[in-house]
């Protein structure tokens, strides 16, 4: 860590110590900033959405104040009604989390207009650098405006906000305006502004960032870096402290290239500068002029509390005088509602079950518990889980251990996703870091689990034990195997007069004992109990592993003609192609609308080449998982048509 104080010609003026903090803000930051308050004697109050009046963060405030009459995905960007809530509560502070407003300097002048202590950066601060362009001229970093072939790829962003949205890659000319026009409409409905602009595109670059903190009285403290590299959609996904594998000297230049930003807008609280580093060249992304979702890896190694201390800047207090020593190094993984096999589709539903193993070095931060339900119109982050230990690679292990035993049930997770990661060669290899790493991986990641067939043996036995125990499974003769399929696992067995279980399919499996809720399987010597939980939508959760049953029987109902496009999750129609019509033609790949969910927008593409014979989806329509959207009529292949004719 590196500090520098700038002495400044007039004392700042005192605040007197906050009282009541209002959180501007949900779900897990708004937990998070929660409970530094409690620790300090803070009271909080919470804002809600009319979706999230049962919500975590709801229920751990003091105190809480429905925003009215705006949509749900719009509630914490209504700037007028947070400040009326926090002076109606008699909140003395507002702190802005990260995302929604959290950048918006018009927000931070409202807040301290109506005599509200903000607990970040000046709204000059704000305006100089929470506009990624307005940031690039003040450092000089020059901009691309005319986009020739030579500039490709490209990367089209949002000038505010982050998370990966408002963001596409560009890689044709052709694409351009489309991709403009896709992330400013992303961009506007995530953060309010649809400002976007154009930067070169970086190839499996290294994402490096460098926390400071800078107090009223010309104090800065670099604190370290993180690096950011593994992401999905130019949103994070696992971070860790210190960023790995640089030399001490570049790591400084960084170091000095944050503060050196810092001082130039006269920075006061937390705020991360961003780099992207291709080879040995760092090059300027942005500053983010508030608190990051990846705080939590630099608190672990530095053994600090960055809320607290942005509460004491916000307070008028100086930074501690001298350096923080750091120690070992921290990991962390964001836990997302999401099924990265089909494009990271956001996931809503209830969290029947949601336990952590809790040890040493182990930190879990989330705005979810048991029985709460994770609703469509946010960001489908659940928890982050860190862990801290002396090296990396203990740090690495003991994260991948709590994550897999870790109790989700509920809707698909990335879970499975994270602990392969972590263990991943090209993870462990820092030499192989970058953004690129799922481009190169995912599907290797993301496919069938080991001991998932295993699992899919003791879902199909919990369930025969259950209905053994209700309906008898006695029969005088032998019978034909039972058969159970979940997912591409199918299960065959029968049932010995001894009351017990055999299994012919897979292959090598001993039944020791099964029961409803708990199976004991034998597997090349080894034997193992695991926990069996069914729920009424068909999941079965069996230790870490999420399975869905397959109908014996298929309900007609439920069957759709060849090429029906169904709505992959419930969301917000914003977009139809231009000009798209039923009877046009369409080829495979081809965007036909485009869904919003959780404040990121889905393409919807045509499965194959052919002629749309239904299109069901306009603009502003809201449907349910599963809704019929448009039906693709596919061209038949040559080969077929040779079939038919003979």
């Amino acid at each position: 860590m590196i500090t520098s104080t700038v002495p400044t010609s007039t004392a700042p003026p005192s605040v007197e110590p906050i009282s009541t903090i209002l959180v501007a803000n949900r779900g897990e930051i708004a937990c998070r900033v929660f409970r530094t308050c409690r620790d300090l004697g803070i009271s909080t109050v919470a804002v809600h959405s009319d979706a999230d009046a049962d919500a975590l963060h709801v229920r751990e405030a003091d105190a809480a104040v429905r925003l009215p009459g705006s949509a749900p995905s719009e509630t914490y960007l209504r700037g007028d009604l947070i400040v009326k809530a926090a002076l109606a509560a008699g909140a003395d502070a507002v702190h802005p989390g990260y995302g929604f407003l959290s950048e918006n300097a018009d927000f931070a002048r409202a807040v301290t207009d109506a005599g509200l202590v903000w607990i970040g950066p000046p709204p000059e601060a704000i305006e100089a650098m929470a506009s990624k362009t307005r940031a690039k001229e003040l450092l000089r970093v020059p901009p691309l405006t005319d986009v020739t072939e030579a500039d490709l790829p490209v990367l089209v962003k949002a000038a505010a906000g982050g998370g990966g949205r408002g963001m596409r890659i560009v890689r044709e000319l052709a694409e351009l305006e489309g991709a403009l026009k896709a992330a400013s409409a992303e961009a506007a409905s995530a953060f309010g502004d649809g400002e976007v602009f154009v930067e070169r595109y970086v190839e499996d670059g290294r994402h490096v960032e460098v926390q400071v903190l800078a107090d009223r009285h010309g104090g800065v403290w670099v604190i370290g870096s993180r690096d950011c590299s593994l992401q999905r959609r130019h949103q994070k996904v696992i971070e860790e402290s210190p960023a790995p594998g640089f030399p001490d000297d570049f790591l400084y230049e960084l170091h000095e290239s944050a503060m050196d930003a810092a001082r130039a807008v006269g920075y006061v609280g937390a705020g991360t500068v961003e780099f992207l580093v291709d080879g040995g060249t760092a090059h300027f992304l942005e500053m983010n002029t508030r608190l990051q979702v990846e705080h939590p890896v630099t608190e672990e190694v530095y053994g600090i509390d960055l809320v607290a201390l942005q509460i004491a800047v916000a307070e008028g207090a100086p930074l501690p005088a001298g350096p923080i020593a750091a120690s070992g190094h921290a990991v962390e993984a964001r836990l997302y509602a999401e099924d990265p096999a089909t494009g990271w589709t956001p996931q809503a539903g209830v969290l029947h079950r949601l336990e952590f193993p809790t040890g040493p070095g182990v930190r879990v931060d989330t705005g979810y518990a048991s029985g709460d339900t994770v609703p469509v119109h946010y960001d489908s982050m659940l928890a982050k889980v860190v862990a801290h230990a002396p090296t990396r690679a203990e740090a690495v292990r003991k994260l991948a251990h709590a994550l897999e035993r870790a109790v989700i049930h509920g809707p698909a997770t990335n879970r499975d996703l994270l602990v392969a990661s972590l263990r991943h060669p090209d993870f462990r290899n820092t030499g192989r870091l970058g953004t690129g790493f799922y481009d190169r991986n995912l599907d290797a990641l993301s496919g069938p689990r080991d001991g998932e067939e295993y699992a899919a043996v003791a879902a199909a036995l919990a369930d025969a034990a259950g209905a053994g125990g209700r309906f008898g499974g006695w029969r005088n003769l032998p019978s034909q195997d039972q058969a159970k399929t979940y997912g591409e696992h199918e299960v065959r067995y029968r049932p010995t007069r001894g009351g017990g279980y055999e299994v012919s399919a897979p292959e090598g499996v001993r039944v020791v004992s099964a029961a409803p809720d708990r199976v004991r399987l034998e597997v090349a010597g080894v034997v193992r109990d695991v926990d069996v939980t069914a729920y009424e939508d068909g999941t079965v959760h069996v230790g870490p592993h999420r399975l869905t049953a397959r109908p014996r029987f298929p309900d007609p109902a439920d069957q759709r003609e060849p090429g029906s496009l169904l709505a992959p999750m419930p969301g917000t129609v914003v977009r139809v192609a231009d000009g798209l019509a039923v009877g046009d033609r369409v080829t495979a790949g081809q965007p036909l609308l485009w869904l919003e969910a959780m404040k990121m927008e889905h393409r919807v593409t045509a499965p194959a080449s052919g002629t749309l014979t239904a299109l069901h989806a306009a603009p502003g329509r809201q449907v349910e998982v599963g809704a019929l959207l448009a039906v693709v009529q596919a061209d038949v292949s040559t080969e077929a048509q040779e079939d038919q004719t003979a």
